[in-house]
């Protein structure tokens, strides 16, 4: 025979550990710096959704701005105009305005 058999190296003989310790430090990072600021805001905002009351200023997912005048369990009615009222899920309230934002509009 002239060509001699090839057999496969032996592993290194480096730590497991050290070789699992970049992928933990990513995924700590990653929850510091996306997840953990994410969950946040999410419970800010179901918290603000929980809180509309009657009354309150308010700016859609769509944009549009108007004052609370009806809560439901899964509704909120918005008067965006004298007269106007349009009737969205709570989920599309983006944000909750101070009192008095529509008049300086």
């Amino acid at each position: 025979m002239f060509i001699s058999n090839a057999y496969a190296a032996g592993a290194p003989a480096g730590n497991d550990l050290m070789s699992f310790l970049p992928l933990v430090a990513i995924f700590v990072l990653f929850y510091f710096m996306i997840i953990r600021p994410q969950m946040k805001a999410a419970k800010e905002q179901r918290a603000m959704i929980t809180a509309l009351q009657k009354g309150d200023e308010v700016v859609t997912s769509g944009g549009i701005v108007g004052k609370v005048t009806k809560v439901t369990d899964a509704f909120v009615t918005i008067e965006i105009a004298a007269n106007t009222e349009i009737t969205v899920q709570k989920q599309a309230v983006q944000s909750a305005l101070p009192k008095g934002t529509i008049k300086s509009l």
